[in-house]
């Protein structure tokens, strides 16, 4: 399917994209001299552009379709890389990460809102693999920074090139995405099926009231209680790996006494081990069930995170201490792969909307992106190794409250008898 083909290219560039702007944070804070307080000052402000940008992405992809407001923001969102590469001080640095802040946002939600349409069309699981397609694009651009900064690349520079070749790339995957949500608005228009697409991806053929009463009915079947616990289990996994992103190099140089360049390689492992379990994720949930997925997911962050936490409180100067805590990384990775995943599949797979889907993800990627910040403060405050507690706590959570949490939304799902025969393809086999 052409779709699938699109959306995923959307998720590989959308992952470089990330990796030019937290592979150089290392680089960037010793460029500016933030400290742990200014960069954690800086993540806030990232944070709350993006924030305020998701509630709205809903209704505007209810509105102009996913792949309308990825035309739009995705090569936006790679062009706002510029702003931190020019920034000349703290201030500037602020204000360029609120933009990048609010077009990651729309970004972010619009590829889910997408993603969710294609594999409905598909009629099988796919969350699992697109995000690993991101993740590969996150290896492939941090594995880049750092051989960039090993070879003595200037860090703006370095910002500036990516920015202008991202742009271009976006912009013509954006178009592509669009062309494929009105070919799939214009084939499936008038069947009980398009409609079920439609609802996902904005109603744009001619068989629109269709589409949004079937929005609408799929909506109501998920609890307002649900959609808010459904966000916060993927807040709790975006925050562990939120920490990983705009923290392991800092924790690995600051805390650790390894080079800049070095903690970008931490970053790079980290999201390795990720690609490679997302990229088996659709298969492993279909054979274990979600209860199992989930909680070996939960159970093996959090193992992760207690080698980073050991990782600080060996020997100084032991060649022990970097191993310790590039391999508490890789399982960090490995750990939390899958959940996100999973949550954005069974609530489509469920029938939530575009606005439902744009409130977990909100609510998601809001403990993604603050609890980086949240990190930051404890660090000024006592340590880093104490703030990085608080993403083992919340992988740990995981491992306990979600199990039973996707139980009750596959459950929903197989009750909600849609037209489409995805709800059973998308839905574990097995939940215990």
């Amino acid at each position: 399917m052409a779709g699938r083909g699109t959306i995923t290219l959307c998720y590989g560039l959308t992952g470089v994209t990330n990796a030019v702007w937290a592979a150089t944070l290392p680089a960037t804070d010793a460029r500016l001299g933030l400290g742990p307080g200014g960069l954690g000052a800086v993540l806030m402000v990232l944070a709350a552009g993006a924030l305020v940008a998701m509630p709205v992405a809903g209704r505007l992809c209810d509105r102009w379709s996913g792949g309308g407001l990825l035309r739009v923001c995705a090569p936006a969102a790679a062009l706002a890389l510029a702003g931190p590469a020019l920034a000349a001080g703290a201030g500037p640095l602020m204000v360029s990460a609120a933009l990048l802040g609010v077009l990651s946002g729309l970004l972010n939600v619009a590829l889910s809102v997408q993603a969710v349409a294609v594999e409905r069309g598909l009629g099988r699981p796919i969350m699992a693999t697109v995000h690993g397609t991101w993740t590969l694009g996150a290896v492939a651009g941090g594995a880049l920074v750092t051989a960039a900064l090993h070879a003595g690349a200037d860090v703006r520079v370095l910002m500036l090139v990516g920015a202008t070749v991202l742009t271009a790339a976006m912009a013509a995957v954006g178009g592509a995405a669009m062309a494929t949500t009105r070919a799939a608005a214009g084939t499936t228009a008038g069947t009980s099926a398009g409609a079920a697409v439609g609802g996902a991806v904005g109603a744009t053929g001619g068989d629109a009231g269709a589409a949004q009463r079937t929005e609408s009915r799929g909506a109501a079947r998920l609890r307002p209680g649900l959609l808010a616990m459904l966000g916060v289990i993927g807040a709790a996994a975006f925050v562990a790996e939120g920490a990983a992103t705009d923290w392991a190099g800092v924790h690995a140089t600051r805390v650790l006494g390894a080079h800049p360049a070095t903690g970008s390689l931490v970053y790079t492992v980290f999201f390795v081990a990720m690609t490679l379990v997302r990229f088996a994720g659709d298969a492993v949930r279909t054979r274990l069930g979600v209860r199992v997925t989930i909680r070996l997911a939960g159970v093996t962050a959090t193992a992760g995170y207690g080698l980073v936490l050991l990782a600080g409180v060996l020997p100084a100067g032991a060649a022990a201490r970097l191993g310790c805590a590039m391999a508490g990384w890789a399982l960090s990775g490995a750990g939390v792969a899958v959940v996100w995943p999973v949550v954005a599949s069974l609530l489509g797979a469920a029938g939530g909307s575009a606005r439902g889907l744009s409130a977990v993800t909100t609510v998601s990627y809001g403990g993604g992106l603050a609890g980086p910040a949240l990190i930051g403060y404890v660090a000024t405050t006592a340590s880093l190794p104490l703030a990085l507690v608080i993403p083992a706590a919340l992988a740990l959570l995981v491992a306990v409250a979600a199990p039973p949490l996707l139980d009750a939304v596959v459950t929903t799902a197989a009750a909600a008898d849609h037209p489409a025969a995805h709800v059973r393809a998308v839905a574990s086999r097995r939940t215990s």
